[in-house]
């Protein structure tokens, strides 16, 4: 919602202020909270909080009286009076209704959320905004990774987010770009070399990068009630890829819901499965924090695990196949197909209620709601891929391999490996010890990654079924390519052409860069495999990944954040000025083939 002020230079001071105040809050927390011992007493810093918590009323109170609309600012910031209300009620009550024991430590707890919550509310707000102002929308989608990546980076290098000593600012700069990225490529042990506090800066970067910033931002803007202007929608229909504006605050509603519902009934299903390997697990809390950490990192198809070994150990645990392959495969189909899912499932239930207790229903017209293109060429393109891939790793780890029971993973093993390569990135065997046919099946699988609008990378399923179904239009000598009995436009069959020659071009060179960085240290094989599991945001490595040179992590670090972004997105945020072209040449036939 857009707020119109009537003294514009009074607005963009404030907004100066805004980010110098919440650049302030950053460094207090970091200082307090970001190594072994506070850098400045903890009196001073609170101090600071305090004077803070002063700048952000008083800049509420400045921008209500400036505001040309009392009501229109009311209904944006109405949130603003309950955490008022519960933060006055928190200060005055500590000591004496509650927290009698340490009463300043509660205050000092309060006023760090209320702040917290500020920073995290005027970022959101920003996101959008930014998303908005009528410039490229996927400008500012690349902006927000960027800069969600460093400060990621930034907070990893601080000493308590290590177990040890503090990791280099390019192993941070690698695990962020990581977790943002959804990718799981690790040069560290995230169990192991990092601290808890590491391990949710981590997680929270899975969370963003998986949703996409501004996405999270719209969505924290409609949980506070506020309804996203027209401008606001359309940078949102761009982001999101949907069809119709109207859709817009349903559909990022159902995301945000969908997720943590989702991600809920993960960890609540995985909670009892760590009790499979004895030893794993301490205490209750740690068994929460497991479940909590590897629903979040599976659904949003990030790889990330906290054990060393990911889940080889747990190999023979059904909780692994009837959870975590599941929540894999709902976080690879988008959210669009899984929104037009629950349309249908919600139509079909009102119908047999209405047909079961209104008898004149049975006599309407009404027709049920379709399934759309879309969603048919993904569930379809996806079960042929989870069903063909499986096959492929038994026949070629069966004939292929060298007989060892290694190579050979079963058929659970298959199973498991032929989903989680299409972008998810945990493992129940290991990698290195597959065929060389095996891995190129799973360099197939990564380079076709999920679908479009999900949490995977990958050329995407819906890119796959349009190329093949060019080449099956051509052979039949038909003129339009058709899928499900509906004709495909040519400016999509351009774009999915564009969009595999894209990813070609970049898994190449990024290949024959890798070769001259770790020249004589590695097989062309292996780096070609890292290279495509880059790309494709999977995670699956060969184990190469944290002996790399400083050079090929950079390499990684750039082909992992132009596989989550789409190499059409990076050409889109390029071309975004370009004008079309009002004129054409004559034709002329030549000969291909």
């Amino acid at each position: 919602m857009q707020i119109h002020y009537k003294n514009k230079r009074l607005e963009r001071v404030l907004i100066g202020v805004n980010v110098l105040a919440a650049a302030v809050v950053t460094a207090s927390f970091v200082a307090r909270f970001g190594f072994d011992k506070p850098l400045v007493a903890e009196s001073v810093l609170y101090a600071v909080q305090v004077a803070l918590l002063a700048v952000f009323i008083t800049e509420k109170i400045i921008r209500l009286f400036n505001a040309t609309s009392k009501a229109e600012f009311w209904r944006a910031n109405w949130f603003e009076i309950p955490l008022l209300v519960a933060l006055g009620i928190v200060v005055l009550g500590a000591g004496r209704w509650f927290g009698k024991s340490e009463p300043m430590a509660v205050r000092h707890f309060a006023v760090g959320i209320y702040l917290v919550l500020q920073v995290v509310a005027k970022l959101c707000k920003t996101c959008v905004n930014l998303a908005a102002s009528g410039k490229n929308p996927t400008q500012v989608l690349i902006a927000s990774f960027l800069v969600l990546i460093l400060s990621g980076a930034g907070l990893l290098c601080l000493p308590k987010s290590a177990t040890g000593e503090s990791i280099g600012f390019v192993d941070a700069l690698f695990t962020a770009t990581s977790a943002t990225c959804v990718t799981g490529l690790i040069v560290k042990d995230t169990g192991r070399d990092f601290s808890l506090m590491g391990q949710l800066i981590i997680l929270s970067l899975i969370q963003l990068g998986g949703l996409g910033i501004v996405v999270f931002g719209a969505v924290f803007a409609l949980l506070l009630g506020q309804a996203l202007s027209l401008r606001e929608s359309v940078a949102m229909q761009d982001l999101l890829s949907t069809r119709t504006i109207g859709r817009i605050g349903n559909m990022i509603a159902f995301i945000f819901m969908g997720t943590l519902l989702i991600e809920a009934v993960g960890a609540v299903s995985m909670f009892g499965m760590w009790d499979d390997v004895p030893g794993r697990v301490e205490n209750i809390q740690q068994q929460w924090f497991y479940s909590i950490f590897h629903s979040i990192s599976a659904f949003c198809n990030a790889g990330f695990s906290l054990f060393s070994d990911s889940f080889v150990s747990y190999n023979r645990s059904w909780a692994v196949y009837a959870v975590i392959c599941p929540l894999i495969i709902l976080g690879g189909l988008g959210f669009g197909v899984l929104y037009d899912l629950s349309n249908i499932a919600v139509d079909r239930v009102k119908r047999f209620f209405k047909r079961r207790f209104n008898r004149r229903y049975s006599f309407s017209m009404e027709t049920p709601k379709r399934m759309r293109l879309q969603t048919k060429i993904v569930l379809g393109v996806s079960f042929c891929l989870i069903i063909l891939g499986t096959l492929a790793i038994l026949l070629f780890g069966r004939y292929a391999g060298n007989g060892g029971s290694v190579q050979n993973p079963g058929i659970l093993g298959a199973l498991f490996q032929s989903i989680t390569a299409r972008t998810a990135g945990f493992n129940t065997i290991d990698i290195s010890a597959l065929s060389e046919s095996n891995r190129f099946i799973l360099m197939l699988l990564m380079f076709v990654g999920g679908s479009p609008g999900s949490t995977a990378g990958g050329i995407k399923t819906v890119t796959l079924a349009v190329i093949i179904m060019t080449v099956f239009a051509a052979l039949r000598k038909r003129q339009e390519v058709e899928i499900f009995k509906r004709s495909i436009r040519i400016v999509v069959v351009g774009r999915a052409i564009t969009v595999t020659l894209l990813f070609v071009a970049v898994l190449f060179t990024a290949t024959l860069a890798l070769n001259i960085t770790e020249a004589g240290r590695f097989t062309m094989s292996e780096i070609m495999f890292e290279a495509t599991s880059a790309l494709g945001t999977v995670g699956l490595t060969t184990g190469i990944t944290a002996s790399l040179t400083t050079a090929g992590k950079l390499i990684i670090i750039a082909v992992m954040l132009i596989g989550r972004l789409g190499p059409l997105t990076l050409l889109a945020a390029l071309t975004f000025n370009l004008k079309p072209v009002r004129y054409n040449y004559p034709g002329e036939a030549i000969i291909v083939g």
